[in-house]
């Protein structure tokens, strides 16, 4: 999977573009705040229709402009597909593949294999239960569809519950109506649990053998799923968290409190790890994205690099670049030096000053 071509009208410094690209490594360089984030984040937003940056459409659009419109082009074995989208400022985007508007912005998770790496994932690690949460979630929703419908309707639920434990506060004759919410949230979250604690065990497999690899053999790699309940007790600790539930106003069991632990060496990396273990870590999650993609779905996904090259030692820096083979990447940095210093293959290259991307003939003269 690749994408061919991508066309940017006023989307954030970017006034107009249209970009051929290459299968294999596609390099943006210049300074910081230039505008090359912002074609990864064009890339990304029209193969999942969600920022990696921010959930309002405004801040995408040009400033002084209304709308914004991205054209992709995407080349998959069964053959190629064109995503059109359509941000307004005061009205929900517009999603087209082929011409056909979508119905659920959700389908494209099944039809584009996006990874995207910035520097913020380096904290998956370290940072709060939320932040690991998002990476399974996302990870399985692009290879499950029903996990991604199951989740869907699970945060529904418990949106609907949350609303309903504030109203009732006010209208405590609403309260019959929590066991209509609590069966649908449990039923729906039982099935979330029980696919997050089998695929806890392959993400495991896949991120322990890339991390043995990075660390020469010298740490082993565990994943461990600790879920805020089991599937089979879910109902009742929801019926046995009730009145804190009513007081707190909020939900305070099922699998959006879940999280997962990762260990080296049985070495809690996020309470005891090192900066440096921590990253290596990362990294070897973020890699098994790419190889549990490809196993699930019989195509190789487009890798995003933000950034991370400057994030990372010499030794990952290597081992990330000589895991690229056959992988679309996008990759952003200020300069081409290292790439040149190890005689790196850059397939296209280009240039963005304040907004404006052009190709670079001769990469290799910066």
């Amino acid at each position: 999977m690749y994408v061919s071509s991508l066309k940017l009208q006023d989307f954030r410094n970017i006034r107009e573009a249209s970009l051929e690209f290459s299968p294999g490594i596609n390099i943006f360089y210049g300074e910081n705040a230039q505008g090359k984030t912002n074609v990864l984040e064009s890339i990304y937003l029209a193969g999942t229709t969600k920022s990696h940056r921010t959930s309002r459409d405004r801040e995408m659009i040009r400033i002084g402009e209304e709308e914004s419109h991205i054209r992709m082009e995407v080349v998959r074995r069964a053959g190629s597909f064109r995503i059109d989208m359509h941000l307004k400022k005061n009205r929900p985007k517009g999603v087209a593949v082929g011409g056909v508007p979508l119905r659920r912005a959700a389908e494209l998770f099944q039809l584009v294999h996006l990874v995207f790496f910035s520097p913020e994932d380096l904290g998956i690690i370290k940072n709060g239960p939320g932040e690991r949460r998002k990476f399974l979630d996302i990870l399985l929703s692009s290879i499950d569809p029903i996990y991604l419908k199951d989740f869907s309707l699970y945060q529904r639920c418990l949106t609907q519950r949350n609303h309903l434990l504030h109203d009732l506060f006010a209208r405590p004759e609403l309260l019959p109506s929590l066991d209509v919410w609590d069966a649908q949230l449990t039923e729906i979250g039982a099935r979330i649990i029980e696919k997050r604690q089998t695929f806890a065990a392959e993400l495991e497999t896949a991120a322990a053998s890339i991390h043995e690899k990075i660390t020469g053999g010298a740490e082993k790699l565990t994943v461990t799923y600790e879920p805020n309940t089991a599937a089979e007790t879910f109902a009742e600790k929801l019926r046995a968290g009730r009145n804190l539930d009513l007081r707190m106003k909020t939900t305070g069991a099922g699998p959006h409190r879940d999280d997962f632990k990762v260990s080296a060496n049985g070495l809690d990396l996020r309470l005891f790890g090192s900066q440096g273990q921590q990253r290596t870590a990362a990294l070897s999650l973020k890699l098994s994205q790419i190889g549990l993609l490809e196993e699930k779905t019989g195509e190789r996904p487009i890798l995003l690099l933000d950034d991370v090259l400057s994030e990372l030692d010499r030794g990952r820096q290597t081992f990330l670049l000589d895991s690229l083979d056959h992988t679309q990447t996008f990759i952003t940095c200020t300069g081409l030096d290292e790439f040149v210093e190890k005689n790196f293959s850059l397939d296209r290259v280009f240039r963005v000053d304040d907004g404006k991307v052009s190709a670079v003939s001769h990469p290799q003269l910066g």
